[in-house]
């Protein structure tokens, strides 16, 4: 079943989140990770959330998705995106008809 990986970010430091952005697809390779939406334009349409951000990943399964998240490719783009951005991250089952 495939898993997605919702991410709202919120960045505090423009210039080095760059770097996570160039850092970040190379260490989804091994886990057959791919990005579904990578911070296009937004537009809310109940409620009142406007993310600055939204990431969305796709991995074939939850436990992929779950070990890029914990895995050492992914260990460096991780602690720089803590440290230049607040982030809200949630894994969610797909669906599979």
């Amino acid at each position: 079943m495939p898993a997605y990986i919702i991410a709202e970010v919120s960045i505090h430091n423009a210039a080095e989140y760059e770097d996570y952005k160039k850092l970040t697809p190379d260490s989804l390779k091994n886990f057959q990770g791919k990005f579904i939406v990578r911070g296009g334009k937004t537009e809310y349409l109940e409620g009142e959330w406007n993310p600055e951000r939204i990431v969305v990943l796709e991995f074939p399964s939850v436990e992929l998705a779950k070990a890029w998240w914990a895995s050492d490719e992914y260990a460096p783009a991780k602690a720089l995106r803590q440290r230049t951005a607040h982030t809200k991250m949630l894994l969610v089952e797909g669906y599979l008809p």
